[in-house]
């Protein structure tokens, strides 16, 4: 969605860099750059002005840190800018002291109003809720059918006693959903309202008197992130005409310049609270904005991709995963091909690799990804006999060009495969001995809890040199070693002197200390 919109503010940021000392004329060129940025997005105007007027008096107020060069503080400033316009601080959910809590939905045919019913109540569902699905809009055709489905999909239930298609009274569904809600015990009630084309009075009206009978906790306005500059009359009218306590954004996953994501916040004055990013009911999420600055800015979303990997990845299997890499047992492809399986559970990989940061320099060949790659990396493993997953040394030429005609593929294919796995599994192995990737912690079950443990090392037999002087360094580094040996924790580099961290260079996104170990 961001894409053209984070290519062009990240390259104003180029003429600053290497600068020591940057002049009002460079604040003026890159804030120039970024206000053509966002009107090229779709932007509001206002909130456009908003934004450049707060960057500009931020950048020159001499706000400098000494821990940062001038260019990089002015990336701090329209980041942190970018935070407050997209919404700052994310908020939850208002549940009713008294359930059920009552979540209306709102906004024009067309935006998603019906599927998103059925995503907020996986997602609520997931979360340990009962919800209720309550098909109130009667107006479009097929409408009730459409959430009836869905709902069916997502394993929550729906209340329809109308057929819709112009018979039937909203309100009165909408009052027997609640009631029926409370008689059955459920805690949260979906109602599913009807939309138009544009604004009209009619719709208004009716949407209206269902938040008067119902009396919602929550009103989300459901936004099209690809409406561009209509979003903010759109949004406008609705909190005129009914009023609104939260935004969803819908269809984050298209290819338009998504300046409504920008713009509704600064205009309505109300926060975003979730994005649907695909079409999946799974492709759901809570918005946060400093993530969503950082995706726009090119620095990643780290803690999305990690908070997707906690619910697709076995705790069981990564614990046995990582007792394997830690020295008990052999990695094989049978336990690739299972974390494959689990990383393919995350969704698609191109959505994964754009959240790692610095990836809009590789826009191209992420655009170019093929995804079937997965698929023939999982037909070349399945397509090997137990014992040759079990151990890749057996596969001599005839056995993959076997395993290259089982599986459709060419030879060099298969040939690419065993060298990758070959490498994963080494630096794997490497990682596991460093005590997990630097700077995070152990891997993911190599904690105190875990039961795999270092593999002991043994040093290599080095035969005595005939030359003396050599012999002499010889000596030296096996004393050296012997005192490494008995210091604690030597193995790891704990008992060697390691240079100095300054915490005030290196600040952590907020909210990842959680998930360092």
């Amino acid at each position: 969605m961001f894409a053209t919109l984070s290519d062009r503010i990240t390259a104003s940021f180029r003429s600053l860099r290497g600068k020591g000392r940057i002049t009002a004329e460079d604040i003026d060129e890159t804030i120039s750059q970024i206000r053509r940025a966002l009107l090229d997005a779709d932007v509001a105007l206002p909130a456009v002005r908003v934004f450049t007027a707060k960057v500009r008096e931020r950048a020159e107020g001499a706000e400098l840190s000494q821990a940062l060069k001038p260019g990089q503080q002015i990336i701090k400033i329209v980041n942190e800018e970018l935070i407050d316009i997209l919404g700052g601080e994310s908020r939850e959910l208002v549940f009713a002291k008294v359930p059920p809590t009552v979540i209306m939905l709102a906004g024009l045919q067309g935006s998603g109003k019906t599927t998103l019913a059925g995503k907020l109540g996986l997602w609520l569902k997931n979360q340990g809720h009962t919800p209720l699905l309550v098909a109130a809009d009667l107006q479009r055709p097929n409408a009730v059918t459409q959430l009836q489905i869905v709902g069916e999909q997502a394993g929550v239930a729906v209340w329809a006693p109308s057929p819709g298609n112009g018979v039937g009274d909203p309100v009165e569904v909408a009052r027997t959903g609640l009631a029926t809600a409370r008689t059955r015990m459920y805690d949260v009630v979906i109602v599913d309202t009807a939309g138009r084309l544009g604004i009209d009075t009619e719709m208004m009206t009716q949407a209206a008197n269902i938040r008067d009978a119902v009396d919602p906790d929550e009103i989300l306005f459901v936004l099209d992130a690809m409406i561009g500059q209509d979003a903010v009359n759109t949004s406008l009218a609705f909190q005129e005409g009914v009023g609104f306590t939260g935004v969803v954004l819908t269809k984050l996953d298209g290819d338009a310049r998504g300046g409504a994501a920008l713009s509704v916040r600064t205009v309505t004055g109300e926060p975003v609270l979730f994005a649907s990013t695909g079409e999946k009911l799974s492709d759901f999420e809570r918005f946060h904005a400093d993530r969503m600055a950082s995706r726009i800015l090119d620095m990643g979303d780290l803690l999305t991709l990690i908070e997707q990997a906690e619910r697709a990845f076995d705790q069981a299997e990564t614990e046995k995963m990582a007792a394997k890499l830690a020295g008990e047992g052999e990695f094989t492809l049978d336990d690739f091909l299972s974390q494959l399986q689990q990383v393919r559970k995350m969704g698609s990989m191109k959505k994964m690799l754009g959240m790692l940061p610095g990836m809009g320099q590789m826009r191209e060949q992420l655009e170019n990804f093929d995804e079937r790659e997965v698929d023939r990396v999982e037909a070349i493993v399945r397509s090997m006999t137990p014992a040759e997953r079990a151990d890749v040394k057996l596969l001599n030429g005839s056995r993959r060009s076997r395993i290259a005609k089982g599986s459709g593929t060419t030879v060099t294919e298969v040939n690419q495969l065993v060298e990758r796995f070959d490498q994963a599994k080494t630096m794997m192995k490497h990682m596991a001995r460093a005590g997990g990737v630097p700077g995070m912690g152990n891997m993911p079950g190599m904690g105190k809890k875990s039961k795999g443990r270092m593999a002991p090392q043994k040093a290599a037999p080095r035969g005595k040199s005939g030359n003396p002087a050599k012999r002499a360094r010889q000596e030296v580094e096996l004393q050296q070693r012997a005192t490494e040996k008995a210091q604690p924790g030597s193995a790891l580099g704990v008992g060697r002197a390691q240079p100095a961290f300054d915490p005030s260079q290196f600040e952590l996104p907020a909210g990842f200390d959680k998930y360092l170990r």
